[in-house]
This record gives C-alpha cells, structure tokens and sequence, in this order.
C-alpha cells in the first residue's frame, strides 16, 4: 500500500447530532451519498451525503 499525502487529506465524519467522533475517517476528494452514519456515543444513525468533507443530513 503506497501512502502518498498530497492524494487528499484524511478527516474523521463527526455525528451531526452530537459533534463526537464517529467510526469513519474520509479523503477530502470522497463523496457519500445516502449513508448511514452511526454514532458510537449517542447511539443514533443519521442518512447523510458527503462532498468536500461538508456533511449534509437527509431529512425524510
């Protein structure tokens, strides 16, 4: 596995419902769409999408 930094930088999704640190850790240049974010700490699962590291909550 070739680590090379300038590729992206790394961020840990933090849960929108309680700011903390959830389980996953994203590149800047990945996108998400529809995924359910689960909250270790609060005990939630939010539907969110993902782009430039700017989270956005699904509201059904």
């Amino acid at each position: 596995m070739i680590h090379d930094a300038s590729i992206g930088n790394f961020e840990w999704l933090l849960c929108p419902s309680c700011s903390s640190k959830t389980r996953i850790k994203m590149r800047s240049d990945t996108e998400l769409k529809n995924f359910p974010l689960f909250c270790p700490k609060c005990k939630k699962e939010t539907l969110i999408n993902v782009k430039n590291l700017k989270i956005s909550v699904i509201t059904k």
